[in-house]
């Protein structure tokens, strides 16, 4: 057998791992993909198309994550799970077996669906976030959709007549994604207890710490009444954490331990994002200056919207919806894309509302200076 030298075997893994690129063909030294993963947008591109904040994570998450990797990276991250479950439970006044973790609320809302699925149908409005329902749904179970509205509210006294004997799950998204609405919260508290007594509710508050009152509008009271509530957080929104994966539910033990048999537990979540997490949720400097630079962001949409004889929907998020009046928004997207402005275009068949989300107020400047020429271009 002949020898494999160290020269060798070396040659042949840098080979190997250059196959990334083509079948066969090693990475060219000027390629793309030799040049490293992009961790965000390129710094001519205005990214506002995922309601994300670019101003996270914070100088301290960014730290705390840093030394997470460098002292426990080759560690499974149970101790930190513990811990954060720990104050998140604190902070809600429950406890800690009434918490979930997950990879991102996306993992545990489509735990919630699949579950739910497995047991009857979804009750939901007709326009919201509703990736996550539509996996759980796959294999069983069906969404119920709410008649449109034409405010694009959602409309609490067609949903509670709405919950059949067939509903397992009613879903509420508040404020909502896309609309930017945000529901009255004892109207909703009040809907919330009334309707668990027919169903399970869960009530997605991804955006809750952008309202201007976020006790108010929360429903985690009702989790420690022991209604059969579930709520729903992340880190993606104002934390700054989207590439972090970070997300909960706050629920009964029942419920939580439901939610938490779908997934693996502390496999699939991170020492950064568990330390980012830690390091995070009590900074409030850091929630307060993100909420100041959105709200200006948002500000400075509204303006060029009134200059241009458009509107969007009341906000309570960091993104607006915005009425294209007889455009369509997948036209109205691509305009933007060519002038490096990335927005959303039609969801379902709302074809002329378009979403923009509060990015870096210079990328935000892009969009203001980009919706003239481009509504001109379009013919409006």
């Amino acid at each position: 057998m002949t020898e494999l030298s160290r020269r060798t075997f070396l040659g042949g893994t840098a080979a190997a791992a250059g196959l990334i690129a083509g079948v066969g063909a090693p990475l060219a030294a000027g390629s793309t993909a030799a040049s490293g993963p992009a961790y965000g947008p390129a710094a001519h591109v205005a990214k506002l198309d995922a309601n994300e904040n670019p101003y996270g994570p914070s100088p301290t998450a960014v730290k705390e994550a840093f030394e997470a990797v460098r002292q426990g990276g080759a560690y499974y991250v149970r101790d930190t799970v513990s811990l954060l479950k720990a104050m998140i439970a604190e902070r809600n006044g429950v406890s800690p077996d009434q918490v979930a973790l997950s990879n991102g609320s996306s993992a545990v809302l489509t735990f919630i669906a699949t579950a739910a699925g497995q047991r009857g149908n979804i009750l939901a409005p007709d326009l919201f976030w509703d990736s996550t329902v539509r996996r759980g749904t796959r294999q069983s179970g069906e969404i119920v959709r709410l008649p449109k509205t034409e405010s694009l509210a959602i409309d609490l006294d067609v949903m509670e007549p709405s919950i059949s004997d067939d509903i397992s799950l009613v879903h509420v998204t508040n404020p909502n994604n896309p609309t930017s609405l945000v529901l009255d919260g004892e109207a909703l508290r009040a809907f919330c207890k009334r309707a668990s007594k027919k169903a399970t509710v869960l009530v997605d508050e991804a955006y809750n710490e952008l309202t201007d009152n976020p006790e108010y509008y929360s429903m985690v009271d009702l989790v420690r009444e022991g209604h059969d509530v579930i709520i729903a957080r992340t880190f993606s929104k104002i934390y700054g954490m989207a590439g972090m994966r970070v997300g909960y539910t706050i629920a009964s033990p029942e419920n939580t331990a439901l939610i938490e048999s779908y997934g693996l537990g502390d496999y699939t979540l991170n020492q950064a994002g568990m330390a980012a997490a830690v390091a995070s949720y009590n900074d409030r400097g850091f929630l307060e200056m993100s909420r100041a630079k959105i709200f200006e962001g948002r500000e400075m949409i509204e303006a060029v919207l009134t200059s241009v004889g458009l509107s969007a929907l009341p906000s309570a998020t960091n993104f607006l919806f915005v009425d294209l009046g007889g455009l369509n928004a997948d036209d109205f997207q691509a305009a933007m894309a060519a002038r490096n402005v990335r927005v959303r275009g039609v969801y379902r068949d709302y074809h002329n509302w378009s979403r923009v989300s509060m990015g870096r107020l210079e990328h935000v400047q892009m969009y203001v200076d980009a919706l003239p020429p481009v509504l001109e271009s379009l013919g409006a």
